[in-house]
């Protein structure tokens, strides 16, 4: 691994940084949230014209930029400094690589040149709010967190064609999918759906057009903004009722494909995540201690005195330490493929954990940094003008979406193999206890 950035990763974060200081203040952040979108459009369809931002880690063969998971993360590093509100994360770390992995060539050609361009948005809808262990990052995927064929979740059926007879390739969506990052102004939706009923269930993924049949979009689709904690990662609740959905990719692609394509877009997503919860608890730690140092108390400096020294110092450290961890995970995701190729959809395989590990370092640390900084702004720290609110609340919810954090460190210690089932625990798995012993190890493990 080479650990220093190139001439270009660093022109990417200066100008980004650059813009963000103008356009992308604590009010500006404040304003935006309060629109319906919840948003800056303009903001972010100049970032998307001016820098590429939705296509950056893209094949220039699909109207990308041609950068890789590392650009996104540093990327996600500035935007988490401005705690931008934006459909960045839904759309280039979760719904573009799916469409990359498992797409036809003919949907590939069609909708990632204008997710690139910012002319279309999208996320990932998973029902439940199981986001994270669709990403294989608090579980494996390979269960029936979409529903498993019974009632809830998502299921998905073939139509019949017109004036009846066998099913043909047009697809029905009827279910409910909660938390959905921008699912409220996302124009197109990859949603995971269980086909095949009760006995033959599996999971797929399906392409729903929201922007088709006018503003309210197509028949039989309700999406409803949540009231969120943070309202800077805004998200809503999607309701189907039979809604016409386009299969992700071949018909006879088999489930491993479809887990495996998640596990992957998990770990990227992971890093990208985990640069962004960095970039926000560096801003939180340059604000308290700009704020330390002029603060007086006694007739001097609050930061003069050893006790705040310490405290800011121990942030400092572990600030850097969850920074070097997002930057290892960005470069393992966008490792090149082991055995070569010239596919633009082909990735080499993260290492096991890696991406996981470093969100849950990132998440921890952004707390730690974040309620250091509401208790040392003191009183003015918990008042709605001052941006400490908004480190805290985002701290908060992004664990709750994709964490918490010892069930990540519990799964990565499972994917690297450091609590191995012996045979009496191989044992005790028929008796649903082997697992669980296994995953309680591995939190007691990690420190959890």
């Amino acid at each position: 691994m080479d650990a220093a950035f190139t001439e270009e990763q660093h022109e990417i974060r200066r100008t980004l940084r650059e813009l963000l200081h103008k356009r992308c203040g604590p009010d500006e952040v404040k304003a935006a949230v309060r629109t319906p979108p919840g948003y800056d459009e303009q903001l972010w369809h100049q970032l998307a014209a001016r820098l590429g931002l939705p296509g950056l880690a893209l094949p220039t063969a699909y109207g990308g930029v041609g950068c890789g998971p590392t650009e996104l993360a540093l990327a996600c590093e500035e935007t988490g400094r401005a705690v931008l509100p934006s459909p960045l994360i839904a759309t280039a770390a979760l719904a573009a690589p799916l469409i990359l992995a498992l797409g036809s060539e003919r949907q590939r050609g069609t909708l990632l040149p204008a997710l690139a361009t910012g002319e279309l948005t999208a996320t990932l809808a998973v029902p439940g709010g199981r986001l994270a262990t669709a990403l294989a990052l608090t579980g494996p995927n390979d269960g029936d967190w979409a529903g498993g064929g019974r009632a809830g979740g998502i299921q998905a059926r073939q139509a019949p064609p017109d004036g009846g007879g066998p099913a043909t390739g047009r697809w029905r969506l009827y279910g409910e999918a909660g938390q959905v990052l921008n699912g409220h102004t996302a124009q197109l939706l990859v949603v995971a759906a269980h086909t095949g009923g009760f006995a033959r269930s599996r999971t797929r993924l399906f392409l729903v057009r929201a922007d088709a049949g006018g503003p309210a979009g197509p028949p039989g689709l309700l999406r409803v903004r949540q009231t969120a904690m943070d309202e800077t990662r805004p998200q809503a609740r999607l309701e189907l009722r039979d809604v016409p959905a386009e299969l992700l990719g071949e018909d006879d692609r088999d489930a491993a494909a479809v887990s495996g394509a998640l596990a992957a877009t998990g770990a990227r997503a992971a890093a990208a995540l985990a640069a962004e919860a960095v970039g926000v608890a560096d801003a939180a730690l340059a604000r308290t201690v700009g704020y330390v140092r002029e603060r007086e108390q006694f007739g001097r400096p609050i930061g003069s005195f050893q006790a705040v020294q310490h405290r800011l110092a121990d942030l400092y450290v572990t600030l850097q330490a969850a920074r070097s961890a997002a930057y290892y995970a960005a470069w393992s995701a966008g490792r090149e493929p082991s055995g070569g190729g010239t596919d633009p959809a082909a990735y080499g395989t993260p290492e096991p954990g890696v991406g996981g590990l470093a969100l849950a370092q990132a998440l921890e640390t952004l707390r730690a940094v974040a309620a250091e900084a509401v208790q040392l702004h003191g009183g003015i720290g918990f008042t709605w003008e001052h941006a400490a609110h908004l480190y805290f609340k985002r701290a908060a919810c992004d664990e709750l979406l994709l964490g918490p954090v010892h069930r990540l460190r519990a799964r990565a210690a499972e994917e690297a193999g450091l609590f191995p089932q012996d045979a009496d625990a191989d044992a005790d798995a028929g008796a649903g206890v082997g697992a669980g012993s296994v995953a309680l190890r591995a939190r007691e493990g990690a420190g959890a």
